[in-house]
């Protein structure tokens, strides 16, 4: 049988990724894929500090060579590939700021610039490959996410997942892989595909490994279909595959749908608010009644979140948080902070669990099912809060496009100071440091040779 799109399209997809090439890619998707780029730099080295973080990069110092092509961001080291898109891919979903791609509920930054970055260094590759490759990591990842579907994410986090095969078509593409070569590294990419949401229940290290592990293992794949090491062929669709295993509801025209014309790296929405992305529709929502309605927290007697059913599956496995982390995946917690104090940054998190007008807060807060949300869920992520004053008042606030969404998004001067206010939170990076940073990113597409970001 030939293979054609509908018949085979692992192989499609594979094709695509390896054959992209810049001039293929509108200029408008570039610049933002250069966004994005600065945006998840931020993230990364906002996560030097956290604990989980520190224990990945203390295993690939042990496990790793002591120097190598690849740069750590967060340690200002360098390794393997391997070891560095690991490291990097850990930190860089830690703080919960990295961005999000609505349709697929995936987070492409954390896997595919980690495992780009640490193979375009490692090659000697130009700016101009260091992007191509991302944008084909992004186009994969996503419309990997999307073909698994809602029944995929109830169980695994899609980021740990669709997140093996994103970085795989990014390093492979770094890699020159033929178009056979990527089918096979998207094979072998798409059987180590790991990461269950359980972790959520016991406040567990889980998350940073999942992008870890992802990234690392995207790169382990590209590096074997190298070597001519093959991979299952149908790894998507195969009676065996992911989607047979992971999914009850797959839909096989998402991995291919509109490849070359519609550019899913420019649908993904940046994260305005430091927690789950699940939280930012109600944050929204609820920022936008007490700014209209001129309220502070103590006069809320309660605060209804109409969602859709992810974020009741995602949100509600911790009433009481016990950890920072565990925090911004309670919609009371970040609600609490956006009615305590205007806003659920990284530092507003940072103190939340002793805030005690926020644990005050926490328990007026409900999730409830929303027809509308949910049936809109995931390409669109609507906000709508209910919220009851204490003198008697009904309020509703809706949102339709969160802070961060394509059609209410970041320019690139709220970017550069978001990348420069998480580097300065967590001590990786001074604001000098970043500004030469900032410029890097904005000429990518004229760098010769991708060099350290942080020399």
């Amino acid at each position: 049988m030939t293979d054609t799109p509908d018949n085979h399209p692992s192989r499609t997809l594979a094709g695509f990724a390896a054959a992209l090439e810049y001039a293929d890619i509108p200029d408008a998707v570039l610049r933002r894929c250069e966004d994005l780029f600065l945006d998840w730099a931020g993230s990364a080295l906002a996560g030097k500090a956290g604990a989980p973080v520190q224990m990945i990069a203390a295993y690939a110092a042990q496990m790793g060579p002591a120097q190598g092509p690849s740069e750590v961001l967060i340690s200002r080291t360098t390794s393997s590939p391997f070891f560095a898109a690991m490291v990097n891919a850990a930190a860089s979903h830690y703080i919960e700021q990295d961005d999000v791609h609505n349709g697929s509920v995936f987070h492409p930054a954390a896997v595919v610039f980690p495992a780009a970055l640490a193979v375009a260094q490692a090659v000697g590759a130009s700016g101009r490959d260091l992007l191509v490759a991302s944008v084909a990591g992004y186009e994969v990842g996503i419309r990997v996410g999307e073909f698994l579907g809602r029944s995929h994410y109830r169980v695994f986090h899609t980021t740990g997942t669709a997140g093996t095969l994103a970085a795989a078509a990014a390093a492979g593409r770094l890699l020159g892989l033929s178009p056979t070569q990527m089918l096979h590294a998207f094979g072998s990419a798409g059987t180590q595909s790991a990461g269950l949401w359980e972790f959520l229940r016991d406040a567990a290290h889980s998350k940073q490994l999942h992008t870890a592990h992802a990234a690392g293992a995207g790169v382990t794949a590209a590096y074997l279909a190298q070597q001519g090491f093959t991979g299952a062929r149908r790894i998507l669709e195969g009676a065996q595959g992911m989607a047979a295993g992971m999914s009850q509801d797959a839909d096989l025209s998402r991995l291919t749908d509109g490849l070359g014309q519609r550019w899913t790296l420019a649908e993904t929405s940046f994260k305005y608010h430091a927690s789950c992305r699940h939280t930012h529709p109600a944050a929204d929502a609820l920022q936008q009644v007490l700014q209209r309605e001129k309220l502070d927290a103590s006069q809320v007697r309660s605060v209804t979140a109409h969602v859709h059913q992810g974020a009741i599956d995602v949100l509600g496995a911790v009433d009481v948080p016990e950890t920072v982390h565990q925090a911004k995946f309670s919609m009371g917690t970040v609600l609490g902070l956006i009615a305590a104090h205007g806003r659920a940054g990284v530092s507003e998190f940072e103190a939340s669990l002793g805030d005690a007008e926020v644990s005050s807060f926490r328990p007026k807060v409900s999730m409830a099912l929303d027809a509308e949300v949910d049936a809109a869920y995931p390409a669109r992520w609507i906000g709508k809060v209910t919220v009851h004053t204490h003198d008697g008042r009904s309020l509703h606030g809706r949102v339709d496009e969160p802070k961060g969404d394509p059609g209410n998004t970041l320019d690139r001067t709220e970017i550069e100071n978001k990348a420069i206010r998480l580097a300065e939170f967590s001590g990786a990076a001074t604001r000098a440091e970043m500004q030469a940073l900032i410029a890097a990113c904005w000429s990518l597409s004229t760098t010769a040779r991708v060099g350290l970001l942080l020399p």
